[in-house]
């Protein structure tokens, strides 16, 4: 597979099950007595999401919202969104899934989407929150792991579409980057 790629593991595919245990118990707690709607940031968080929502024995509404912003690097650049929601989000508490929180634009801009089509409240939700400063009025209300500001991948997160499938979150050589 990708074994070769790989620098270093920071979390096992067993310290991500416990991990999202854990969220998914925080999240119950949350929204108890509420509806729920859930939106997907795709594509980096289905596997975290899919796992999530097996946890979460209640009703809930799913939706999937699409934005790019790497396109193959490993720096952020202008965001784009490739897909809109199909739910109404108006009047209820959403909340948004992604797989990182890096920057912040994409989360900012996501929220704004969402509250501006009416919905009640909308939170958010991460794997991971790298340790970097954060866009303005933005941070995760839930979230798995908060990590040091290295490009990882693997459990959603690609690079050039590579290593999604990974079931544990790791860093790449640089050598593999760089090529």
């Amino acid at each position: 597979m990708h074994e070769q790629d790989i620098e270093k593991i920071l979390f096992d595919a067993e310290t991500i099950r416990r991990r999202v245990d854990e969220v998914a118990a925080e999240i119950l707690r949350a929204y108890d007595g509420k509806d729920l709607t859930m939106v997907a940031v795709l594509t980096g968080s289905v596997p975290f999401i899919a796992d999530l929502i097996r946890r979460l024995p209640r009703p809930l509404r799913l939706d999937c919202i699409g934005a790019a912003s790497y396109r193959g690097g490993t720096k952020p650049t202008e965001l784009t969104l490739t897909k809109s929601l199909q739910l109404d989000v108006a009047n209820r508490h959403v909340l948004v899934v992604d797989d990182i929180l890096d920057t912040g634009a994409t989360l900012l801009r996501i929220r704004d989407i969402i509250s501006s089509l009416g919905a009640r409240e909308v939170k958010l939700c991460v794997l991971l929150e790298k340790e970097v400063p954060h866009a303005e009025n933005i941070r995760a209300d839930f979230f798995g792991f908060r990590i040091p500001p290295h490009f990882v991948v693997g459990y959603g997160l690609d690079f050039r579409e590579q290593y999604r499938n990974l079931p544990y979150i790791a860093t790449l050589k640089q050598s593999v980057i760089e090529s």
